[in-house]
């Protein structure tokens, strides 16, 4: 059910169209934006899972090129639905959307807020780079991750409400305008009341998660369990929820109404390490039994795995993991590392885990697959990419 959900239980199609695109994005809900380029971009890996290969231009064009998907903060950074704007507007002028201190931000370069926003206002979508020095200070900030003054402004308009994000250019950063020139009126003038919001962005979360507890719907969207678990109970109350019991899961667990056991999930696919189905850790431990750590920001020497792991989902189950990254000047896909779970059998895990690889490497516009020495799969892997080239 959890993997029907975010689509994986359909065939890819031969040719990905815009529609699908949008289909996709739509029905996860929402799509967490991560620009680590070791691979590719989080949220391009995103869909090529469900839907193989694509033209990334395409996803772009499906974002920032009409008026039905925006940036917000969602689950951390992430591409929603237009229609999901107003049900973050709490978020925004309550000022717990994330990152947090947009407002020591707004209070200290007050003078430059109004500077940004009468510069967008007269000149149209703009980027930090497109903004004046600051009048009384550097525009340097080297002790801070926005980088500088005009970022640091825009991001905290943007998190406020005010600029909406209008593109991003070829180097990932934003262009900015105004939000009610972003924001369809249906949408930028809508009201909806804090409790009708969460219970608005739980349903979707149960819609994406297909089968989850409170922490899981709560997690989706980034909610505090505690402010969560009143609106599920609204919707149990409603009928858009159903209570259920999962077999070895200690809490309730809830599914939207109408939900059913899907067909056979019979997937082949590499997970991002920012891909719904394994982003909150403790579901991915319960549904898989797959512990999983995101291990870029540890120190090499205390890494388990590898600093850019991605799972391997092979049917219904999560079978192996590989520690990837793009060598640019070989022009291949290099695997530095490969792990295969207890449970599953080398031979056809490798040749399904070689193929996706293949493919992956082709749609990135790269040569081949180079498998590395380290990891208790790694013989099998390398030994099943080189008998697809071959075949190939």
């Amino acid at each position: 059910m959890a993997l029907a959900a975010q689509g994986f239980g359909q065939r890819r199609p031969r040719k990905v169209t815009a529609r699908d695109l949008a289909a996709t994005i739509r029905r996860l809900g929402l799509l967490q934006l991560d620009f680590v380029n070791v691979v590719v971009p989080s949220h391009y890996l995103v869909v090529f899972s469900r839907l193989g290969p694509y033209e990334r231009g395409a996803l772009h064009r499906a974002i920032y090129g009409g008026k039905d998907f925006t940036e917000q903060w969602a689950h951390e950074a992430s591409v929603v639905p237009m229609e999901t704007w107003p049900l973050l507007r709490h978020r925004r002028e309550t000022h717990i959307s994330r990152p947090w201190g947009f407002d020591e931000i707004m209070a200290e370069h007050h003078e430059y807020v109004e500077t940004a926003i009468d510069e967008i206002t007269t000149r149209g979508p703009l980027g930090a780079a497109d903004l004046p020095d600051p009048t009384h200070t550097s525009r340097r900030l080297p002790e801070s991750w926005y980088g500088s003054v005009p970022r640091a402004v825009l991001e905290a308009c943007f998190g406020r409400g005010q600029l909406s994000v209008t593109d991003r250019r070829e180097n990932f950063s934003r262009v900015y305008d105004l939000a009610e020139r972003v924001v369809p009126a249906e949408h930028f003038s809508r009201a909806v009341s804090e409790d009708e919001a969460r219970r608005a962005l739980l349903l979707a979360a149960a819609r994406g998660c297909g089968v989850g507890t409170a922490a899981d719907l709560a997690d989706y969207f980034r909610m505090k369990v505690g402010e969560a678990k009143p609106r599920i109970n609204e919707l149990v109350e409603s009928g858009d929820l159903r209570a259920v019991e999962v077999e070895g899961w200690r809490d309730t667990a809830f599914v939207p109404r109408g939900a059913g056991l899907p067909p056979v999930v019979d997937a082949r696919a590499l997970l991002s390490p920012f891909d719904p189905v394994i982003w909150f850790r403790p579901r991915t431990a319960r549904l898989f039994q797959f512990n999983y750590r995101f291990e870029i920001f540890v120190p090499e020497a205390k890494r388990k795995w590898g600093s850019y792991v991605l799972p391997f989902l092979y049917g219904d189950r999560l079978a192996a993991r590989v520690d990837a990254k793009v060598d640019r000047r070989a022009r291949c896909l290099l695997v530095a590392g490969a792990w295969l779970e207890s449970w599953a059998k080398a031979a056809p895990v490798a040749d399904a885990l070689a193929a996706e690889l293949r493919a992956l490497a082709s749609w990135l516009g790269l040569e081949g697959v180079r498998v590395g020495r380290r990891g208790n799969f790694a013989r099998s892997l390398s030994a099943a990419v080189r008998s697809g080239h071959r075949a190939d």
